[in-house]
């Protein structure tokens, strides 16, 4: 009987043991795990830093300030044009007395307004000024296969590519180069209108004709802030004295035609003029697509509009986003009315 009870006892703990053992092998081969996930998670990380670098603005480009080069168009043939620009780091003013270096095509922010036609053919040339960083070109306004026709252009280098435009309208371009948020938000942007073949109905009502590019700037170019901040600068045509301190000029009864472009990079624009109505206005600028007789007109980040409108009485008419947080960062144009 005695031997039977220590028998027993002794399987119950060389039972014990085993299971104490596998438990402790168990728990090592989690931790190994657990370690093994942590190293690829912090691979994955570094792999995405490199991709992505949090650089400054100035970073790269400091003592760089290049002067402005105008751009190249030529129209070669009676639906062929040539356009020749540059992507290039200039120092421009946000405010008065602040100063950004800024990414830029042809040295401005933003870029030169290309004025093209329905049913274009474009050879376009990039040069790339900028001795450190690539850049590139998306042109909205054609049809193209991104991975070929708007590809990176390496420091120092041009790059030729052609395209076949599309629709009429106002459109965005961009450098379309990794990451896109910091080539945006730093005024690598422009504006190309597509001329409508027949014009629009009202073209020969209009006296006065302007284009405006809202976008943001971000404290020090820095790409958190672009990434999860709120901009320092929202901005009509890259300064708070580009249509505010120099004030559009009118007469009394003018009819304004005025080319309007978000290019953010994440803001959208509630666009209103203070004194008057939105008579028409022509979403993405296509004359198919038209409205009639609005107060604010939303247009999302690359988006845009051509709009219309009348100052009937002499003053001074203020445009503006109708997001006032934005107003008070800079997005403000004016238009002075005389007799």
């Amino acid at each position: 009987m005695f031997l039977k009870k220590f028998g027993a006892i002794v399987i119950v703990l060389v039972l014990s043991l085993l299971i104490t053992a596998c438990g402790s092998d168990l728990v090592k081969n989690d931790e190994s795990d657990v370690e093994q996930q942590e190293d690829i998670t912090v691979q994955a990380a570094a792999k995405q830093k490199a991709k992505t670098p949090e650089i400054e603005n100035i970073g790269p480009h400091e003592g760089i300030d290049q002067e402005p080069v105008p751009i190249k168009v030529e129209r070669v043939g009676e639906h062929e044009v040539n356009i020749e620009m540059t992507s290039q780091i200039t120092d421009i003013e946000l405010d008065k007395g602040k100063m950004y270096k800024a990414w830029t095509f042809n040295g401005t922010v933003p870029g030169p307004v290309i004025r093209v036609q329905e049913g274009d053919k474009l050879t376009f040339t990039l040069k790339n000024m900028d001795p450190k960083v690539d850049h590139s070109v998306d042109f909205h306004s054609v049809y193209a296969a991104p991975n070929k026709d708007f590809t990176d252009v390496k420091p120092d280098e041009s790059g030729t590519f052609t395209y076949e435009v599309g629709s009429p309208g106002v459109y965005m371009y961009h450098c379309a180069t990794e990451p896109v948020l910091q080539h945006i938000a730093n005024g690598m942007y422009g504006t190309m209108i597509v001329e409508p073949k027949d014009g629009y109905p009202t073209d020969n009502e209009i006296d006065k004709e302007i284009t405006v590019v809202q976008s943001e700037f971000y404290k020090d170019g820095n790409y958190s802030d672009m990434l999860d901040g709120e901009p320092e600068y929202v901005l009509f045509n890259g300064s708070t004295q580009a249509v505010k301190g120099e004030m559009i000029q009118a007469k009394v009864g003018d009819k304004i035609r005025i080319n309007f472009l978000d290019a953010g990079p994440n803001e959208v624009s509630s666009f209103h003029v203070i004194g008057s109505q939105l008579e028409t206005v022509y979403i993405d600028g296509d004359p198919r697509n038209v409205l009639n007789g609005l107060q604010t007109a939303m247009v999302p980040v690359s988006g845009s509009m051509v709009v219309e409108f009348t100052v009937k009485e002499a003053g001074i008419y203020p445009f503006v986003t109708h997001a006032f947080d934005h107003v008070t960062k800079g997005a403000l144009g004016q238009i002075e009315v005389t007799e």
